[in-house]
């Protein structure tokens, strides 16, 4: 549209930032003063690698000429670069990778194995603040620096004029389908000390940058959810750049800048491990007395160098089939790890102790209901096992492979 008539040539400069890409057909070439036919097989494409300092501090300039090579008219572009991207522990090392070691990867792709790629979420089913009444993941807020370290990082990187981010806002935002699955804190300045405002989640699905272009702002995400029927444990974060025409428009995104999280599933650990603790209900009372069982463990165990913790029979309420209750395995992420106690739903005399006795700093929580609200033995867990590590007509288990038991031979 900015070519004048009689112009059958053109040539680009621009400024030092500013890098000028020429795409065209072998068969097209420029002439010895680097001007280039006015040719439909032509594309010009610009890219810069700075953030500019000020608004349209970069510009490109196109001559046009006519066939004797006087100059017809001159058109300019102006251009300004700003950064946004939204950054996660990609590589899966522990931590955010600095600034533009991934800008080419695909951050918005989970791939599994050792050379996969994505970053992992825990389910923050511990309790390490005092006084919550149950997992952290049901508190709304951050009560205690411990509650962080099992969370995730996720950088929200801006760069550039303010102007700029006045005009056109940055929001972070979450898909519908997974702010149930998940929740986002972010770390904001106090006074004295760190605030950490919820942002995302069940009752959020976006949130309006303030001061962006100042740097990076951290934000902090836990799981809520476990991988589980329905859900596959992908959650999915943007970050997008809006054109807002006007005060009532909802904007349209310029650009968006997308990561994707895969929350750790519950692991269940072998009973061929070497054993850390060992759970025990106590019953004293009549000819049932279990006395003479827990001597003889007890013996073991200090042989073993293992942690004996035993139920009372008021805790248990007389209730002694404690493998059937409960079942133990961890979550792991690269930058955290941690057991979680599985609580069995068949709720018998044992059903508070996993939660009441259990449930605290670095030791998760998790349980399930039937569907139906019927329990039966199967939902007992002496009848669920997980084996060793183990190779199968060719395909390697290295996590094992879960059994459940049947009550009935066949």
């Amino acid at each position: 549209r900015s070519t004048p008539r009689g112009a059958v040539s053109f040539d680009v400069h621009a400024t030092p930032a500013v890098t000028v890409h020429m795409i065209h057909s072998p068969a097209t070439k420029p002439s010895l003063d680097a001007r280039w036919p006015l040719d439909p097989d032509i594309e010009v494409v610009v890219t810069i690698d700075v953030t500019s300092r000020t608004v349209d501090d970069n510009q490109v300039k196109i001559s046009y000429y006519d066939r004797e090579g006087h100059e017809l008219a001159v058109a300019w572009l102006y251009l300004t670069c700003v950064e946004v991207s939204l950054d996660v522990d990609w590589s899966r090392s522990g931590r955010v990778r600095s600034k533009g070691k991934d800008k080419d990867k695909d951050k918005a792709k989970w791939t599994w194995g050792p050379d996969g790629q994505g970053a992992v979420l825990l389910v923050n089913c511990d309790r390490d603040s005092p006084g919550a009444g149950g997992t952290d993941s049901g508190q709304a807020d951050i009560r205690t620096p411990a509650d962080l370290q099992d969370m995730s990082v996720m950088l929200l990187r801006t760069e550039g004029p303010s102007a700029i981010f006045a005009e056109y806002p940055v929001v972070l935002h979450v898909p519908e389908s997974d702010a149930d699955k998940v929740r986002v804190f972010h770390a904001v300045r106090g006074d004295a000390y760190p605030l950490y405002k919820p942002v995302l989640g069940p009752d959020k699905l976006s949130y309006v940058l303030d001061h962006a272009g100042h740097g990076d702002s951290t934000f902090y995400v836990e799981g809520l959810a476990f991988p589980d029927r329905g859900f596959t444990g992908l959650v999915s974060f943007s970050a997008s750049l809006l054109e807002v025409p006007h005060k009532d428009s909802p904007g349209t995104p310029i650009f968006t800048d997308t990561v994707v999280f895969r929350v750790a599933p519950w692991i269940m650990t072998p009973n061929t491990q070497q054993p850390l603790e060992v759970f025990v209900c106590s019953i004293k009372q009549g000819s049932d007395s279990n006395e003479a069982f827990l001597e003889g463990l007890r013996a073991l165990l200090r042989k073993a160098n293992c942690k004996l913790t035993v139920c009372s029979e008021q805790d248990s309420r007389s209730d002694r089939w404690i493998q059937d209750e409960l079942e133990f395995g961890y979550v792991e992420a690269p930058h955290k790890t941690f057991p979680v106690v599985f609580d069995s739903p068949r709720n018998r005399g044992l059903k508070d102790f996993a939660f009441k006795k259990i449930l605290g700093p670095d030791f998760g929580y998790v349980t399930r209901e039937p569907p139906g609200k019927s329990v039966t033995s199967l939902d007992s867990f002496g009848n669920l096992d997980v084996s060793p590590p183990v190779t199968v007509r060719g395909k390697e288990y290295p996590l094992g492979r879960i059994l459940i038991g049947s009550p009935l031979p066949w």
